[in-house]
């Protein structure tokens, strides 16, 4: 009885952190670009009380084995890459991925990160940044004299921007997608930005629209792919078992509350 105190314990603990997951996702609905996180449960290490295939004669063995689990424990959070859907903004500097792919960043210590929020500005010096003021990697330099609602920016990155009324625009800049081996094992930093890991393997670069890469989308927004309906599913799912769990500790201590007082 013991042992199913700390089982049930390990339950509410694992639960504790889905709903922790399930609330990040909830908090982000509105965040551009942001992927769902899902957890991942694994179960703990199994005391052996007897092994299968121990002898049971000299020419028999016993066909099962009886072991004791010890419980649950959260084994990872899987982040879910799927498409977010498209909303058009009418901003002249927002961008949208559709298909594979991240913006890259530099950040103010010069590493570089990796995004797909395309919520973009263009600084005081005509530069594209990111809404923290990161520069988009490679550089999109607006020339002086630009027309900001000229901008135009094509389905294969390429930017192109009207100067001082001129009839034919200008390219100022080819934008490039990056991609990775394994998009899931890029570390989640905040402020929309991914960091490379061991996990992710290094950054395979690209033109928009070639390569398996996806396109860029002008005057659109990635919207975060979380739905609520299933968020909330799997909140009342999770809240559930959270009880359930509890519900095994309480009869675990009134299974031992009567042992204890069989003797008066």
């Amino acid at each position: 009885m013991v042992r199913s105190l700390w089982t049930a314990a390990t339950g509410m603990n694992g639960q504790q952190m889905n709903i922790d997951t399930i609330s990040n996702n909830l908090s982000n609905v509105n965040t551009t670009g942001f992927k769902q996180h899902r957890a991942e449960f694994e179960d703990l290490l199994y005391q052996n009380v007897k092994l299968a295939g121990t002898p049971a004669t000299e020419d028999t063995v016993t066909p099962e084995g009886l072991q004791m689990g010890t419980g649950v424990k959260v084994g990872a959070t899987q982040r879910i890459m799927t498409q977010g859907s498209l909303q058009a903004t009418g901003v002249d500097t927002d961008l949208a991925i559709v298909g594979e792919g991240f913006f890259r960043v530099q950040q103010y210590d010069g590493s570089w990160a990796y995004t797909r929020d395309g919520s973009f500005k263009i600084d005081s010096t005509g530069q594209l940044v990111t809404a923290n003021g990161n520069r988009v990697i490679p550089e999109i330099i607006m020339p002086e004299g630009f027309m900001i609602e000229t901008l135009s920016i094509s389905d294969t990155g390429v930017v192109n921007v009207k100067v001082n009324g001129a009839v034919d625009p200008v390219q100022v800049g080819q934008l490039e997608l990056y991609r990775f081996p394994n998009q899931v094992g890029l570390e989640n930093v905040g402020d929309n930005l991914y960091k490379v890991t061991n996990a992710s393997g290094d950054p395979i670069a690209s033109r928009p629209g070639f390569e398996s890469m996806g396109i860029v989308k002008h005057k659109f927004l990635e919207m975060s792919n979380v739905s609520v309906v299933n968020e909330m599913v799997q909140m009342i799912v999770a809240q559930r078992a959270y009880e359930f769990n509890s519900k095994a500790i309480q009869t675990s201590d009134t299974m031992l509350q009567t042992a204890v007082s069989l003797k008066r």
